[in-house]
C-alpha cells in the first residue's frame, strides 16, 4: 500500500507541477478532468446517500465554473455560480413535483454542494495560477505545502508515532487512523517546505511561511470534509482512478482548500509584503 502510494505521489505530483508552470491550456485541462472525475464521484456518493445528485447535472455545471475561473477576464464566475444554482433549484422542484422523490430540499442541498466544492472553490485552482504575478510560483507553494503535510502526516503517524511519541488519536470516528502527533508533523513540514519554496522560488518568504501553515493547519478539515461523506455512505475511497490512493476526490479534498487558501491569502495579504 505504501509503495503505491508513493509510486502514485512521484507520477502525478511532478505532472501536476509541470502543468502548473506552463498554465494556460496545458494546466486547465488536466485539472479539469481531475475535478470533473471528483464531480462524478461526489455524484456516486451522493447516490450512495439516497440523494439525486446527477451527473449529468453536476458536470456541466463545475465545467462552467472552471471556465470561469480560467478566464476571469470574460467576468463569468456571478454568472456561473447563480446560473448552476438555480438550474439545481429547478431541477429539484421537477423531481419534487413529479413524485420521484419527497426530500427534494436534500438533493437542492446536496447539487449545490457539489457545485461550490468543486466548481467555485475549484475554479481557484485557475485564480491562483491566474495571479498577474508569480501565479505558478504561488501555485507550487500551495501544491506542495499541503502535499509536505500530508506525507509527513502519514510518515509521522505510521512510523514514528507509535514507536517514540505514542499514538494519540485525533479524530476516531472521522479517521481512525490520523493521530495528533501526524497532525503536529504535517503542520510543522508544511511550513519549513513552503519556506524553503519561498526563499528558492524568491517569493516573500515571510508570506510563504504563513501559507504553509496555514495550509498545513486547515487542510486536514478539507480531508475529513470527505471522509465524512464517505463514512456516512459507507464507501471506502471515492474511487480507484489512483491506486493506493482512492479517487480522483480523495486527493482533491485538501488540495481544494489549499489552493482557495494560499489565494486568498496572497490577494489580501501580499501588499503588506
Amino acid at each position: 500500500m505504501f509503495s503505491q502510494r508513493l509510486l502514485v505521489a512521484l507520477v502525478v505530483g511532478p505532472v501536476l507541477l509541470i502543468t502548473a508552470y506552463f498554465g494556460g491550456w496545458v494546466y486547465f485541462i488536466p485539472v479539469t478532468l481531475l475535478l470533473l472525475a471528483a464531480g462524478s464521484e461526489y455524484a456516486r456518493i451522493m447516490q450512495a446517500l439516497n440523494h439525486n445528485a446527477p451527473r449529468a447535472l453536476l458536470v456541466p455545471c463545475i465545467l462552467f465554473l472552471l471556465v470561469a475561473g480560467q478566464w476571469p477576464q470574460l467576468d463569468l464566475m456571478g454568472l456561473a455560480l447563480t446560473v448552476t444554482v438555480f438550474v439545481a433549484l429547478i431541477y429539484s422542484l421537477w423531481l419534487f413535483e413529479r413524485g420521484i422523490t419527497l426530500d427534494a430540499a436534500l438533493d437542492w442541498f446536496a447539487i449545490v454542494t457539489g457545485i461550490v466544492l468543486l466548481g467555485w472553490i475549484g475554479s481557484h485552482f485557475f485564480l491562483l495560477r491566474g495571479l498577474p504575478e508569480n501565479g505558478w510560483q504561488w501555485t507550487f507553494v500551495a501544491l506542495l505545502s499541503i502535499w509536505s503535510a500530508d506525507m509527513a502526516a502519514y510518515g509521522t503517524g505510521k512510523f514514528l508515532a507509535g514507536r517514540v511519541l505514542g499514538r494519540h488519536s485525533l479524530v476516531p470516528r472521522l479517521s481512525p487512523k490520523k493521530t495528533v502527533e501526524g497532525y503536529v508533523g504535517g503542520i510543522i513540514a508544511g511550513t519549513v517546505v513552503t519556506l524553503a519554496v519561498g526563499y528558492f522560488l524568491k517569493l516573500p518568504v515571510a508570506l510563504a511561511g504563513i501559507a504553509g501553515f496555514t495550509v498545513s493547519v486547515l487542510g486536514l478539515f478539507g480531508d475529513l470534509s470527505i471522509s465524512l461523506l464517505k463514512r456516512e455512505a459507507g464507501v471506502k475511497d471515492s474511487g480507484t482512478l489512483f491506486p493506493g490512493h482512492g479517487g480522483a476526490l480523495d486527493r482533491l479534498d485538501s488540495l481544494l482548500w489549499a489552493v482557495a487558501i494560499v489565494y486568498y491569502l496572497v490577494k489580501f495579504l501580499g501588499p503588506l509584503f
